[in-house]
């Protein structure tokens, strides 16, 4: 056994990874720093932060349904929803209120794995930090809501997968509701 044989390993490492970072670039995980803010590292399509909810056409026109699955299932319970009622009195298809409170959010993803309508999706951005205290970071459905094309420029395969899915099932409901054509009697 050498006397300081762990030593000298370490200090091998450490010379290695000193010499590399001049060889090798951030693409081959070469050692690196990103002048931040004005230099931006980028985001792998599957980064996962915060939520929001997708929307077709105009923004309160959101996919959500207000099913109450994904504020069931999320374990820190930052999410509200209240479903909106019509003039009769009877529950519309479509949120009221739809608030995710970001203090509380752990960026788990859960939410955006349980929703069966394509509506909430994990966001890329991160900064969200505000002097106003924590009851600005309780965001309702208006400040949640982006577009579809929001959702294909961060995520394009997902999206593109989405909007497959979703054109598959409007065509069986085209096809279901519309009547087979006459047969004749010979």
């Amino acid at each position: 056994m050498i006397f300081g044989a762990g030593v000298f390993k370490g200090m091998m490492v450490t010379l290695k990874n000193f010499l590399t970072s001049y060889y090798r670039d951030r693409d081959n995980g070469g050692i690196f720093t990103v002048q931040y803010p004005e230099e931006r590292e980028k985001l792998a399509e599957n980064y996962r932060n915060l939520p929001f909810l997708v929307y077709d056409g105009a923004p309160d026109q959101i996919r959500c349904v207000a099913c109450g699955i994904c504020e069931r299932e999320c374990p820190p319970k930052c999410i509200h929803i209240e479903m909106a009622t019509d003039a009769a009195g009877k529950p519309a298809r479509k949120p009221a209120v739809f608030d995710i409170d970001y203090s509380l959010c752990m960026n788990c993803g859960i939410c955006e794995e349980v929703c069966p309508f394509d509506s909430i999706y994990m966001d890329h951005t991160f900064e969200i930090t505000s002097q106003a205290g924590p009851r600005s970071l309780i965001r309702g459905k208006e400040a949640l809501a982006r577009s579809n094309d929001y959702f294909r420029k961060i995520r394009p395969a997902m999206a593109a997968a989405v909007d497959q899915k979703r054109k598959t099932a409007e065509d069986k409901k085209k096809a279901a509701a519309t009547p087979p054509p006459p047969q004749e009697i010979k």
